[in-house]
Formats: C-alpha cells, sequence, structure tokens
C-alpha cells in the first residue's frame, strides 16, 4: 500500500512587466485545479515589496512549491514534477542534484542552514554509484564550507555506510567527506577503511587518522 503525503501548497511572486510570470500562473493554477497543488498563493511584489525582501527573491517569476524554491521560467511538466516529489524521500536528493547542476550551491548551504537533516540528500546523490564528477565535487565543496561546524555532523552515519558501497570511487568519495566533517565518530569508519582492497581508499583513511593523530 502507497504511503499518503501531504499535497503541497504553492507560493508565487511575480510583476506586471514579467513575459514569463503569466505562463507559470497558469500552470500552477492548473495543478490548483487538478488537486496537485492544493493552495495557490500569488504575489505581485509591485504591490507588496514587503514579500520579496522577507524571502530575499530578486528575480520573478519565483515561485515556492512545498519545500522547493524556483525561479524563473517553468515548464508545466517541471511544475508538476516538483509538486509530485514534494514530501517524497526522493525530493530533496532531487531537488540538491538540480541545484548543483546549476552552480546553486550556495542555495544548498543556506537549506542546509536552515534544517542540517537536509544534508541527508548528499548521501543519498553520493549513493548513486552513476552521479556525475560535478555533483561529487559540488558535495564536496558544500562540506569544505561547513568543515569544522556541527552541521554536518548529521551525515557520518549514512557517509560511513557507504564507506562499505560496492564502487570504490563512492568509498574513496565516503571517506573524503568524512575527513572533512571530521571529529571522534568517523574514527571507526576510518579504521575499518585501512582493510580496504582499494589502495586510494586506504591511503585517504590513513592519512586523515594520522592527522587527528589517531594511530
Amino acid at each position: 500500500m502507497a504511503e499518503s503525503r501531504e499535497i503541497p501548497d504553492a507560493l508565487l511572486l511575480l510583476t506586471p512587466g514579467c513575459p514569463h510570470c503569466p505562463a507559470v500562473l497558469e500552470g500552477l493554477s492548473g495543478l490548483v485545479k487538478e488537486g496537485v497543488i492544493g493552495l495557490l498563493e500569488a504575489v505581485n511584489i509591485a504591490v507588496h515589496p514587503e514579500q520579496a525582501a522577507a524571502l530575499g527573491v530578486r528575480t520573478v517569476p519565483w515561485m515556492r512549491i512545498g519545500e522547493f524554491e524556483l525561479e524563473g521560467v517553468q515548464t508545466p511538466g517541471e511544475l508538476r514534477r516538483w509538486a509530485d516529489l514534494s514530501g517524497t524521500p526522493r525530493g530533496m536528493p532531487e531537488f540538491f542534484l538540480h541545484l548543483l547542476k546549476n552552480g546553486r550551491r550556495d542555495k544548498v548551504e543556506a537549506m542546509a542552514r536552515q534544517q542540517p537533516q537536509r544534508l541527508q540528500a548528499l548521501v543519498t546523490l553520493l549513493a548513486d554509484a552513476e552521479s556525475s564528477m560535478a555533483v561529487r565535487l559540488g558535495i564536496g565543496a558544500v562540506l569544505e564550507e561547513f568543515q569544522g561546524d556541527a552541521i554536518a555532523e548529521v551525515m557520518i552515519p549514512g557517509l560511513g555506510e557507504l564507506t562499505r558501497h560496492a564502487d570504490a570511487l563512492t568509498r574513496a568519495d565516503a571517506c573524503h567527506y568524512l575527513s572533512l566533517i571530521g571529529g571522534e565518530q568517523i574514527v571507526p569508519y576510518l579504521k575499518a577503511c585501512l582493510a580496504d582492497e582499494n589502495a586510494e581508499v586506504r591511503e585517504i583513511a590513513a592519512e586523515t587518522l594520522a592527522e587527528m593523530g589517531v594511530r
């Protein structure tokens, strides 16, 4: 039996002179009629600029569908996709993937600071051996930004599991990301990696433990 989920609501910020806003408004309105979106609030920021200021919005159309914040023109199919993904386990990983692919690492970091548990989505992305190198580099850059910050500690158990992944590159990346997070919690996982069949995994684990002064 499929698990029920809460139908997402949506917020749209627009201006009268925006050429793309009418199409996005029409697309979201259609999803409301279908019951894919429960409630749509459309705000003309020429009349209510305080709404844009409060949300830090500088360009329109800007929309929030459930937990996802999007800007710029969106096709009806894209709007439906994010509405369908809202509230699902795959939603946040897909959204972070979207952000990283579009060079919006800053948005990933901001969302993680709001709710650190969202960083679990990066573990899910790393678990996919097909994730591109650009995505993996993006994940590493996010963790470098949080280096020395307890925010990323929520990722340790998941990354620890990935140190036993079938794919050697994934295991190596997991070890590297654990080294960026640091702390005593990562030691057992890295010690286990000293016996890994892959030389790179063993090297990353050994170097990190040595830097931590762990024998």
